[in-house]
């Protein structure tokens, strides 16, 4: 074989199988965080990272630091599956066991709250890249201490309080109802967003009040403060100071903003951008996370290898047909 010819099927040969790993792969591109009742990063990233207005905010920041609250829609596992309590231990399912957002786990009774009551709820999910998958929502027991570190015992894991697979994303939420329980005082609402198309999974903690009762403790008396979600102002405003990019896209540069392909094509033109450039989305480099340029780039290479070997093939046999005659 001629020297260019092998050199060709070399090249053929050792990229397609990468080219295929890539689109096996698939782009992590799915983010987000319960925007009402607003979680504990929405509500301290709507105080002001670098100056967080309640005491539990600030003890956030100070146990982990302003990135956390900046990169507000990130907390995940990559590759979760469904092992949800395998990956996560007990005292860290606010973090998702994510050193970077520590500050979430820690156990105090005033961390700001929203107020409900128990009936049936509207649930609003904050998407920043939209994606199939089911949502999961779990209460807390009656006993609940806030004080103490959250546990899965602690969750009512056998009656969720909504469910909902592959809501529509209208304005930057996904909407769905459940239904809370009675309870009384200081709760908290454990979400769960388990993508179906992608082994990646969002978490979050909601603080809620039942009744009124703004929920101190003997061990911690004080009031917690009423939450607030952020603006879309603010959440502008941070997106040059997030360390995940726009829409998803696993690559280094926080400013992309190209959306996911599939999901963008399927939602009206408001709702894409609303999932668009002006909000943070997914960890950069994410375990399991492969770029739609990564999967573009690897097939084009693959592509054209199989383009230059058959170049080189025809080359040669019309070389050797030539000399034939």
């Amino acid at each position: 074989m001629p020297a260019r010819r092998k050199a060709a099927a070399v090249v053929a040969v050792g990229l397609t199988p990468l080219a295929l790993t890539a689109l096996a792969a698939g782009p992590a591109s799915a983010h987000g965080s319960m925007g009402d009742p607003v979680s504990r990063v929405s509500q301290c990233y709507a105080e002001g990272p670098e100056s967080p207005k309640s005491d539990a905010c600030r003890a956030a920041v100070a146990a982990g630091g302003t990135q956390a609250l900046y990169d507000w829609n990130g907390i995940r596992i990559g590759d979760a599956n469904g092992r949800h309590q395998e990956r996560i231990p007990d005292g860290r399912l606010c973090s998702a066991n994510n050193d970077e957002f520590k500050g979430l786990d820690l156990a105090r009774a005033d961390w700001p709250a929203t107020s409900v009551s128990s009936g049936s709820y509207t649930f609003k999910y904050r998407v920043t890249a939209p994606h199939k998958g089911t949502f999961k929502v779990y209460l807390t027991k009656p006993g609940y201490d806030p004080a103490q570190p959250l546990g899965w015992d602690d969750l009512d894991l056998s009656n969720p309080v909504a469910t909902a697979t592959d809501p529509v994303a209208s304005g930057g939420f996904y909407t769905f109802s459940g239904t809370l329980p009675e309870r009384s005082g200081k709760q908290l609402l454990y979400a769960v967003w388990q993508r179906s198309d992608s082994p990646e999974a969002f978490y979050s903690c909601s603080d809620v009040t039942f009744g009124g009762d703004s929920g101190g403790t003997a061990s911690s008396p004080t009031p917690a403060p009423s939450a607030s979600a952020p603006s879309e102002e603010q959440i502008e405003d941070g997106t040059d100071k997030s360390t995940v990019e726009h829409d998803g896209h696993g690559d280094d540069d926080a400013g992309t903003s190209a959306e996911p392909v599939a999901e963008a094509a399927s939602l009206p033109a408001n709702d894409v951008q609303a999932a668009g450039t002006s909000q943070n989305l997914a960890e950069t480099g994410g375990d399991s996370s492969t770029s739609y340029l990564a999967m573009g780039g690897a097939a084009t290479l693959a592509a054209g290898a199989a383009i230059l070997f058959g170049s080189v093939r025809r080359r040669a046999v019309n070389g050797g047909a030539r000399q034939g005659r």
